[in-house]
């Protein structure tokens, strides 16, 4: 008799502990699903082409849980005839919110988007006046101008705030940091260019003319209307005699592109060449942007004063 209770003893204690380590598992699996609806939850946020990626990473800083990848490369340029590549496609599927310029900028995303019925839209140039391009399209070269960068930047952290509210402290405190910098570099820049001697100027291409209409250059000929599709014999001789009757003195290229049809320009009128960067490409880091128009601040002062 001894030994048959000290047999049923030995099973109940072997049940108790076996129900007590279930228990403690299930307990553990509980807590570890309770720990991952208390954080807010990851989001991947992804930008079109480089200098929305540059507004995005200054308003995303520093803030955890948030994952932000660049679809097309910051070697790219404006997104004229981009094409999309098979990790450009991964990306936009990885992705739970897409920020574009819009404008007309991103038509390479249009099909894609339309099979992403999950992938929230982030329109950065949601509310910005738009200048009137060749034909009846809208010029998209809005974040050249830097008031329109602080509206981009604005947007895409009101609907950042909207879309993920978990994390919309952060999101409006950061937006309110950048916003400032670069109004301060604004301020700045109209400064120097209102001081300055010469308001006529050659563009590249049309990526200034939010650019010129912020700080009041006068565009009197643009050489290139598409980047790659150099002028014809005509076009050249128009863009010279424009020069002569105006006596614009500076054209401006883009770093981003070959310089060929300006350079032709320039050996024939005596013509300066500057160079001035729309920020369509450069360092992927928060404050290139800035450094970006702080150099055109730097050109244009040098530029718009060669009589002084």
């Amino acid at each position: 008799m001894r030994k048959k209770g000290s047999g049923f003893i030995i099973k109940f204690l072997v049940l108790i502990f076996m129900l007590s380590f279930f228990s403690a598992c299930g307990s553990q699996a509980v807590n570890n699903e309770k720990g991952k609806t208390a954080a807010p939850d990851a989001v991947t946020l992804a930008t079109t082409f480089y200098p929305l990626y540059i507004e995005a990473a200054n308003i995303t800083k520093d803030i955890p849980g948030v994952r932000l990848i660049n679809i097309a490369p910051p070697t790219t340029g404006c997104l004229h005839d981009y094409q999309l590549t098979p990790e450009d496609l991964k990306k936009m599927s990885e992705a739970d919110i897409l920020v574009v310029n819009g404008a007309g900028m991103e038509t390479f995303t249009d099909k894609i988007v339309s099979q992403l019925p999950e992938l929230k839209i982030i329109d950065a140039s949601r509310d910005i006046p738009l200048i009137k391009g060749e034909g009846d399209e809208y010029n998209p070269h809005v974040w050249v101008s830097i008031t329109n960068a602080i509206k981009q930047v604005r947007n895409i952290g009101e609907q950042l705030a909207i879309l993920d509210p978990d994390r919309a402290v952060q999101y409006t405190a950061n937006t309110d940091v950048y916003a400032a910098k670069l109004a301060d570099l604004r301020a700045r820049m109209r400064q120097v260019i209102a001081n300055a001697g010469g308001k006529d100027i050659i563009t590249f291409h049309e990526a200034f003319p939010y650019f010129a209409q912020e700080f009041n250059l006068n565009i009197t000929a643009v050489i290139e209307r598409e980047p790659g599709a150099e002028p014809s014999a005509a076009e050249l001789s128009e863009t010279i005699k424009i020069i002569k009757e105006t006596g614009t003195k500076v054209i401006f290229t883009e770093p981003q592109y070959p310089a060929r049809s300006a350079e032709t320009i320039a050996r024939e009128t005596g013509i300066k060449l500057y160079t001035l960067d729309p920020a369509v490409t450069g360092a992927m880091e928060p404050d290139a942007y800035l450094k970006i128009m702080e150099k055109n601040m730097d050109i244009l002062k040098e530029a718009l004063n060669q009589d002084e």
